[in-house]
């Protein structure tokens, strides 16, 4: 958890099965300030599932962190990363038809009631792999969008399973152990690394993962049609750089988009006056370091991390992002002081913390401050799973590039083209055939999102509707405390 704590900083959980009882602990914070090592006595068991929470809608209630629970059928726990888009449809059919109750605002609550009827209308008092299996068909039948998922079947198994397109990665890997095999999933293949696993792959789309208690493991695909389709934004910010999805090394593809970016550079502004290029920490780092050596100019380590401020692009809220700013970075002004500087980050998504780490360049003493962005311009909502949610609140939207670059008291800006981009990070693995790009080329994977829908997110998950919401969250949980 403490490897993927850069997926979710919002809340943690961990819920563990000790033959048939299930142990659960989670509330909000980091993993590390959730979990003591007394609470970590009592998550007994050979088998459990965990998860660090990123809102994307808005609401920051610990009744939101998951893992998820069900009792019927069987005792289900649920793990889900990415975002439904049919979810209203959902819970209406849940209710209605169904018959369950849904008790937070959170898709993953919903997703998990959709696999719990599925395995419920079988029928069976007794537990199969091929019902698992049937169960996940179902859900693939009923729900659209994005989801990687673990479900712990209490006294049964762990099930993984994918979305058909792919959009959110999940992999899977094993480890002998002087007790026998074992097996883990995972959002990212970092996690099993740095426990000693080795990476088998990654659940294709459609596709599940069943482990019995036992550890025999079984896998089947449960969709009707496939259309791979990974989140490349996973590759650009969100993803660790020492990860394996899909098959693409994350750090080479990030160092194909420097080369890509210093290529477009050369290309078009063959006259530039750079003296150095400085990455604005960390996701920056690989491509910058690569866009240097292309350009032939140095490559300085102009600002220095605080590492005990979270990334400012998952945290709730404008106003927390722009405070961190300033708290998380301090510039050098040896290297800065009278030069022409190009500033590299990996994507500018609202612009406001661009904005700023550029006036801390100019306070240093830089005499010009260009900025690059390894990504394109970010114009569009992303409705799968990465806090991109208000069109208005993306600096780029409905702005020209020079718009963007006034905006942000830049001198030039230089943005990544959209092929290149895709190009970058396709090298790794020919065999995908097209990414979402959703956020940069308002194209939708799974073809259900319009304007209305848009409009509906927007007013759910824009920063003034989360300000409002978690008000009102902190004022029923004071008055729920008496």
């Amino acid at each position: 958890m403490t490897v993927l704590q850069h997926r979710g900083q919002d809340a943690a959980g961990i819920v563990t099965c000790e033959g048939s009882r299930l142990h659960l602990r989670k509330e909000n914070g980091l993993a590390r300030d959730v979990f003591t090592n007394a609470q970590m006595l009592k998550l007994r068991g050979n088998m459990g599932i965990a998860h660090v929470r990123y809102p994307t809608a808005g609401c920051t209630s610990s009744a939101e962190a998951q893992p998820f629970y069900v009792n019927s059928p069987f005792g289900l726990t649920l793990a889900h990363n990415g975002n439904l888009t049919n979810t209203e449809e959902l819970k209406k059919a849940l209710f209605v038809e169904d018959q369950r109750h849904i008790n937070t605002d959170s898709d993953s609550e919903v997703l998990l009631n959709v696999f719990a009827h599925e395995l419920q209308s079988l029928g069976k008092l007794q537990l199969s792999v091929d019902d698992v299996f049937q169960a996940v068909a179902g859900v693939h039948r009923r729900c659209r969008g994005a989801y990687a998922v673990v479900i712990m079947i209490a006294g049964f198994g762990i099930l993984g399973f994918r979305d058909p397109h792919g959009i959110r990665p999940i992999v899977f890997g094993t480890r002998n152990t002087k007790e026998g095999s074992e097996i883990m999933m995972a959002s990212e293949s970092v996690a099993l690394d740095v426990l000693g696993f080795n990476l088998v792959r990654d659940i294709q789309p459609g596709e599940a993962v069943f482990v019995e208690q036992s550890g025999a493991m079984h896998t089947r695909q449960c969709a009707e049609s496939i259309d791979h389709s990974p989140c490349i934004f996973e590759y650009v910010y969100f993803a660790r750089p020492d990860s394996i999805i899909d098959r693409i090394s994350v750090y080479k593809a990030r160092l194909r988009m420097g080369e890509k970016l210093a290529t477009k550079i050369l290309r078009e502004w063959p006259d530039h006056d750079i003296d150095v290029v400085i990455p604005i920490p960390d996701t920056s780092r690989t491509s910058s370091l690569q866009l240097a050596n292309k350009l032939g100019v140095k490559y300085r380590e102009g600002f220095i991390k605080n590492r005990y401020i979270g990334r400012t692009f998952i945290m709730p809220g404008q106003q927390m992002r722009e405070k961190s700013v300033r708290q998380k970075l301090n510039a050098i002004s040896l290297e800065f002081e009278g030069k022409n500087v190009l500033l590299v980050d990996d994507s500018i998504v609202r612009g406001t913390t661009s904005a700023q780490i550029i006036q801390m360049a100019r306070d240093a003493g830089a005499k010009k401050v260009y900025f690059a962005s390894a990504a394109p311009p970010v114009r569009y909502p992303n409705v799968y799973g990465i806090d991109m949610p208000a069109a208005h609140e993306l600096i780029a939207h409905d702005r020209t590039e020079q718009d963007v670059c006034e905006a942000i008291g830049a001198d030039h800006i230089i943005y990544q083209d959209l092929d290149d981009l895709i190009e970058a990070v396709r090298k790794g693995n020919p065999d995908i055939a097209h990414f979402d790009t959703s956020c940069f080329s308002n194209q939708y994977v799974t073809g259900d999102i319009d304007d209305a829908y848009l409009a509906r997110t927007e007013a759910l998950r824009n920063d003034s509707a989360q300000t409002v919401r978690n008000s009102e969250n902190f004022i029923i949980e004071m008055q729920n405390c008496g």
